[in-house]
């Protein structure tokens, strides 16, 4: 099988996973386990059809920003996925408190981070993007759920696997208490301070803290508009960046209710459909 004809047959198998919620094997006996390139290029495959059917990008996701999530996925670097306005369900946490539907789930975990919506473009070559560059972007900074999922069985995943699966992303919610960036004698969000725990039915499942975020959320998006600038597709304003877990993800169950509570952020809490 030639490189096109894998990468076609690895959307197709994930394609098929995610609509029918059956968990499939993984991709990398399709892909390999090290062809970067040839896992990002069935993301765009993914991403591309499901654009086609209607929906439109936000934004971006990193993952695997954590040594914590690093250990859990058995991977050891970054990576990046797409945000899709149909992978947004804030409405159910942050406006009238509607449980969130797991029907488009397959194998979800749940983890806190930062989000930043960016007020500019990040538009410049990727030696010029530095972190004072990036900070200067940030139009607001947010509390957010991410609820990664997996479509491959068993979340047996190598890393071109979860590449491949858009960084094993499923939904996000982004709460709705913003805040600015502090800066010189300005009070505000400052994200490597930043200090989490994620509660499930109000017992302490995971915890963590900014600096378990590539050092420091900033430099996540540092990573991937850098990243974003190699592949052709830089960040823009208005767009919305989950930069990374501050802890472990952890598995829920319908009915759960999460609550996920970041220094100097409002608690951002959802409960799960039955």
């Amino acid at each position: 099988m030639n490189t096109h004809d894998a990468i076609a047959a690895a959307v197709d198998r994930l394609a098929q996973a995610q609509s029918t919620r059956v968990p499939c094997a993984p991709v990398r006996d399709l892909i390999g386990t090290d062809d970067l390139p040839a896992a990002y290029a069935v993301q765009q495959g993914l991403v591309q059809a499901r654009i086609a059917g209607g929906a439109t990008v936000v934004g971006r996701k990193i993952g695997a920003t954590s040594k914590a999530v690093q250990d859990q996925l058995g991977v050891d670097q970054p990576d990046f996925g797409y945000l899709l306005d149909d992978m947004d369900v804030s409405y159910g946490a942050a406006a009238d408190g509607r449980p969130i539907s797991m029907a488009t789930l397959v194998q979800p975990r749940v983890e806190a981070e930062v989000a930043f919506r960016l007020g500019k473009d990040i538009d410049v070559p990727e030696d010029e993007i530095t972190l004072e560059l990036v900070r200067d972007a940030v139009e607001v900074a947010l509390p957010a759920l991410e609820i990664v999922d997996s479509r491959i069985a068993d979340w047996n995943i190598e890393f071109t696997d979860t590449v491949a699966d858009n960084a094993s992303s499923g939904l996000f919610v982004i709460g709705t208490d913003a805040q600015p960036l502090a800066g010189p004698g300005l009070a505000g969000c400052e994200p490597v301070g930043v200090v989490m725990e994620l509660s499930i039915n109000d017992e302490v499942r995971s915890s963590g803290n900014g600096a378990a975020c590539l050092g420091d959320p900033l430099e996540a998006l540092r990573w991937l508009a850098v990243q974003s600038a190699r592949f052709g597709d830089p960040l823009r304003a208005g767009q919305l960046i989950l930069s990374g877990a501050l802890g472990p993800f952890v598995p829920f169950a319908p009915g759960d209710r999460v609550v996920a509570s970041i220094s100097g952020f409002a608690p951002l809490a959802v409960v799960f459909e039955e």
